[in-house]
C-alpha cells in the first residue's frame, strides 16, 4: 500500500530508503534496528524504522546520519523532524516511511515493536565494509 502524501513514490523505492536508514543507524551504534510494514495498519504511510540509541548524543547522530544517507542514495529530505531538542525520541517523517530513534529508555517504555506487533518485518542486511576499503 503505498502513503498518501506522494503516490508517485514505489514501494520498491520506500523499501531501498527504509534499508537505507536502517543501515546507516546500525552504522552509527543504532540497536535492534528494523523496519516495519505498517502501510495494510497505518493508511498514511508505508513503513516505519524502528532504532535506539544508548543516550540523546547518539540518537541526535543517528537522525543525522539517517538523514545524510537517505539523501545522498536520492531520498526525499524529511517532512519534518520532531524531538531533535532533547533527543529522547527523534520521529522524522518522510511522508512514504517514517523513522522512529529513540533513547533506550524511552524504547522500553512505548514498546513500538508490541503496539505494531500485527506489521510485516522487512528483512534487512547490514552493509558490510570490506577490510581496508
Amino acid at each position: 500500500m503505498r502513503s498518501l502524501a506522494t503516490r508517485q513514490t514505489s514501494l520498491d523505492q520506500v523499501r531501498g530508503w527504509c534499508t537505507v536508514a536502517a543501515r546507516a543507524a546500525w552504522a552509527k551504534g543504532g540497536e535492534d534496528t528494523l523496519i516495519l510494514s505498517v502501510g495494510h495498519l497505518l493508511p498514511i504511510t508505508d513503513a516505519f524504522v524502528i532504532t535506539s540509541g544508548s543516550n540523546p548524543r547518539m540518537v541526535r547522530t543517528i537522525a543525522e546520519e539517517v538523514e545524510e544517507k537517505v539523501k545522498r542514495a536520492g531520498g526525499p529530505a524529511p517532512l519534518r523532524i520532531e524531538g531533535l531538542d532533547d533527543a529522547r525520541w527523534v520521529l522524522m517523517d518522510y511522508g512514504d516511511f517514517v523513522v522512529h530513534v529513540l533513547g533506550s529508555e524511552a524504547r522500553d517504555f512505548y514498546q513500538l515493536e508490541r503496539l505494531w506487533a500485527d506489521a510485516e518485518p522487512w528483512p534487512w542486511e547490514r552493509e558490510e565494509v570490506a577490510a581496508g576499503g
